[in-house]
């Protein structure tokens, strides 16, 4: 079974910067449930734009809580 988490997320341009820089290599946040979710910082990459990554998303994990996909939402 799936596992489906969605969340806001607000991150800066510089501060993603630092995925580049190798200091970030995972995002955690909370999900709209109240979870927390961790995932690889590299799977938003396609969504940074000048102002930074923002937005709401949804990611995807399989039954191992192995990094499936992410969508933006809005």
């Amino acid at each position: 079974m799936q596992k489906v988490m969605r969340f806001n997320l607000h991150i800066s341009y510089d501060t993603y910067l630092l995925v580049y820089q190798g200091h970030a290599e995972y995002i955690i946040t909370t999900a709209t449930d109240g979870r927390t979710v961790q995932f690889p910082a590299e799977v938003v990459k396609s969504f940074l734009t000048r102002e930074g990554i923002h937005g709401f998303f949804e990611i995807t994990f399989n039954q191992q809580n192995k990094f499936q996909s992410i969508t933006k939402l809005a």
